[in-house]
Order: C-alpha cells, then structure tokens, then sequence
C-alpha cells in the first residue's frame, strides 16, 4: 500500500477510534447537587435522610450501552438525617461505622436487560457489588440512563464550554442485617429495610 494511502487509513481509523471511544463522566459535581436518599420505613419511627458526598466515575458510550461500567462512592460520614442525637447513632460504630468504614460503594462492570425508552434514554439492570460497614454482596439495580450531548456547558451556565452529561436514576433496598447493622434489632424503631433513590449527574468535559 502506498504511504499515502497508509496515512489516510491511519487517519481514518483514528478518528473512527476517537468517535468509537466510550466517555468517562465524573460523579463529582460541580454543582454539589448529586446525592442518594435514604429512607427507613419504620413502625415508629420513619427515618429519611441523604448522603451528599458523592465520588466516582461511569464510563458510557451511547453505540454500546451494556458495555457501561463505573462505580459509586459515598463518604459514610455525609449521611444525615434530621435528628442529630439519631445521625450520632447512624455514624456510630455499632450501626453504619463510618470512622473505621468510610466509604459505601456500588462498582459493576456492564448492563444488562437494555431497553431504549427515548432519543437517548434506557433502562437497564447494573448488576455488581454493593459495600457497606466492610460488607460486599452481589445485588442488581434498576437504572435509567439519559445522555444529554453537548449540555455539560449548558447546565453550568457557559455553553460555550461544550461537553456532555449522563444522568443515572434508580432505586433499590437492602436488608441492613445482612450487613452487619444490627441484624434482628430495634426493628420497630430502625426499619430492617433500607430503601435507597439516587438521580446522580455525569460531567464529561470537552477536551
């Protein structure tokens, strides 16, 4: 093959790479607004509250949604709940322990059951690892995905920066017993049951 015909391949393929190529998006928001409720839906007691500290990366190409990965990191100490003498207990070792484990996490590594619902929206299961209190069990959850291309700037206010967004929906529950969070106890106060919902924006700047 002639150089010239090499260099035009080359640069073809490149860009068919570059385009290919899936995006990471940053869970970090810029904004500080991502963060996942939690709710405990007790006989005596219901308990709502958020953890607002949100960490991690989903790597997303809208030509190959299964292939999506990333994980989800939560600072253990950013949970709160209105009742502070209730956040000491939460905190404290004997429930989630965020001094010796200060992360909860979720990380899986593809989607399944995809389904397009919209220009540019799916659901699909992310099934992968869920940590909490030093705790790892597989689980499945629910999600919805929406890629908005090109809205990056746009939400912060500067259009002119480009780039895009990935919002990621779902909800899904565990059983605090299975992670160690005293299983069997309490139940009419602290619900045996965590039911979590997290609406978290990607941030994937132009280069």
């Amino acid at each position: 093959m002639p150089a010239s015909l090499r260099s035009i391949a080359f640069a073809g393929f490149t860009i068919i790479s570059a385009i290919a190529a899936p995006k990471s998006f940053d869970l970090k928001d810029p904004k500080g607004v991502n963060a996942i409720q939690f709710k405990l839906d007790s006989i005596l007691e219901p308990i709502v509250g958020t953890a607002n500290t949100i960490t991690g990366n989903v790597s997303f190409d809208p030509a190959s949604i299964p292939a999506t990965s990333g994980k989800v990191s939560v600072a253990a100490a950013s949970i709160v709940v209105p009742n502070s003498k209730m956040n000491e207990h939460l905190l404290s070792a004997a429930w989630v322990d965020a001094a010796t484990n200060p992360e909860i996490s979720f990380a899986f590594t593809a989607l399944a059951d995809v389904k397009a619902t919209g220009p540019n929206k799916w659901t699909a299961s992310a099934n992968g690892q869920f940590s909490l209190k030093g705790v790892t069990k597989d689980i499945s959850v629910p999600v919805t995905l929406s890629y908005l291309e090109g809205q990056y700037g746009t939400r912060l206010g500067k259009p002119e920066l480009g780039g895009d967004l990935l919002v990621v929906r779902g909800e899904f529950s565990v059983a605090r017993g299975d992670y160690g969070i005293k299983p069997g106890e309490s139940e009419d106060k602290v619900a045996p049951v965590v039911q979590l919902t997290f609406a978290l924006v990607g941030s994937a700047p132009q280069p």
